[in-house]
């Protein structure tokens, strides 16, 4: 806004100083014309960009589990209920805990090997195509539900 304001008044005083000069040159008038007008489309395509960013905010437009919780952008659990983000199934790197593909037979972050193990849990689904994260070896537990 300050640059276009500085152009308008720049223009300004280069039409008065042709004025008094009586010599008006119309190229470099429309050139500074042309300039502020390119300044006011850009500052137009910010001020959209910026009420489409608070209307999806307002509306609460997200990425979503279906727990409801808010997913961060470049997650790959929900935060709330644990369960996967995304089609392609992620499992923990079993040395470092970063999470990787299901199918990486090595971790990008540390190099350890990926167990098969691990690999043939996380491709296994669920009915609902939930993965089966965690599973506990006292499945026999009656508190357990």
């Amino acid at each position: 806004m300050r640059t276009r304001e500085d152009r308008i008044r720049d223009l300004g005083g280069l039409m008065l100083e042709m004025y008094r000069r009586d010599q008006f040159k119309q190229d470099l008038l429309v050139e500074q014309c042309l300039e502020v007008i390119s300044i006011e489309e850009r500052l137009r395509e910010i001020d959209d960009l910026l009420e489409a960013s608070a209307s999806a905010r307002r509306q609460g437009v997200g990425i979503r589990c279906t727990c409801g919780a808010p997913i961060v952008g470049g997650a790959h659990f929900c935060p709330n209920c644990g369960r996967p983000v995304g089609a392609e199934p992620v499992v923990a790197c079993p040395n470092c805990g970063t999470a990787i593909p299901a199918d990486a037979q090595f971790c990008a972050n540390c190099g350890t090997p990926v167990p098969e193990t691990a690999r043939k849990d996380a491709a296994a689904q669920t009915d609902d195509g939930e993965q089966t994260m965690f599973q506990t070896e006292h499945s026999g537990d009656p508190w357990e539900s």
